[in-house]
């Protein structure tokens, strides 16, 4: 198959496609002719220039990909003055690139904005920065799989990890538990969130453009205006 391919991408003729009987048909037709006439020829589907790289998406998760400051904060709710606060003083630093050397700017992976937002939710639940300290250390400690299988409970003095519906079914029976984040939801909301705004890969540093829906329906309207 792959010398059938080769041959057809250089404008050769490929007679596996014509079928004996026609090709003779075909060839005395362009004896007669001259060569005015040409056999049927294959290309491939679809068409791509030689040298052309492919285009390759990568997603929010993807461990290539990473967000400034800005994005961060519009994709987790909160202010560049907490996300200043908090690398500074070491409750959720960037794991992909810091501030240091002062030139350079920080990049957070999906996970770090992850963790951003669950702070973010924590405090506004009344949990304190001793306690929001030891829940982000240890959901930076587990694997993705089974953070997204989480749901955290806290009644405003303690965070508590619950793998099981019936954890938090106990918890709420016993009284302590009275706000919940459900960790695979907020995963969910934030890969839509930071799939529409800009990210850069860590790899090359290149800027990746988000997608909004929005956008794209409005560009579709001004084309067919």
């Amino acid at each position: 198959m792959s010398g059938m391919g080769d041959e057809a991408a250089v404008g050769g003729q490929c007679s596996v496609h014509v079928p004996r009987s026609a090709r003779s048909v075909l060839e005395r037709a362009r004896e007669g002719a001259g060569a005015e006439l040409e056999l049927p020829r294959v290309s491939r589907f679809p068409a791509i220039q030689a040298g052309q790289p492919a285009i390759e998406r990568l997603e929010p998760t993807s461990a290539l990909v990473g967000y400034r400051g800005p994005t961060a904060c519009a994709a987790a709710g909160i202010t560049y003055r907490q996300l200043d606060y908090w690398a500074r003083t070491g409750l959720l630093e960037p794991s992909v690139r810091t501030a240091y050397p002062a030139s350079s700017q920080r990049l957070y992976s999906f996970r770090d904005v992850l963790l951003l937002k669950i702070v973010r939710r924590l405090l506004d639940a009344g949990v304190s920065l001793q306690n929001i300290r030891v829940a982000v250390s240890h959901l930076r400690g587990t694997d993705a799989e089974d953070l997204t299988g989480l749901t955290l409970m806290s009644d405003g003095a303690t965070v508590y990890e619950c793998t099981t519906p019936q954890q938090v079914v106990d918890l709420l029976k016993g009284g302590q538990g009275v706000f919940g984040i459900a960790v695979g939801a907020v995963w969910r909301e934030l890969e839509t969130a930071l799939s529409r705004l800009h990210a850069e890969r860590t790899d090359t540093g290149e800027t990746m453009v988000g997608q909004d829906p929005a956008d794209e329906l409005a560009q579709r309207r001004n084309r067919a205006g």
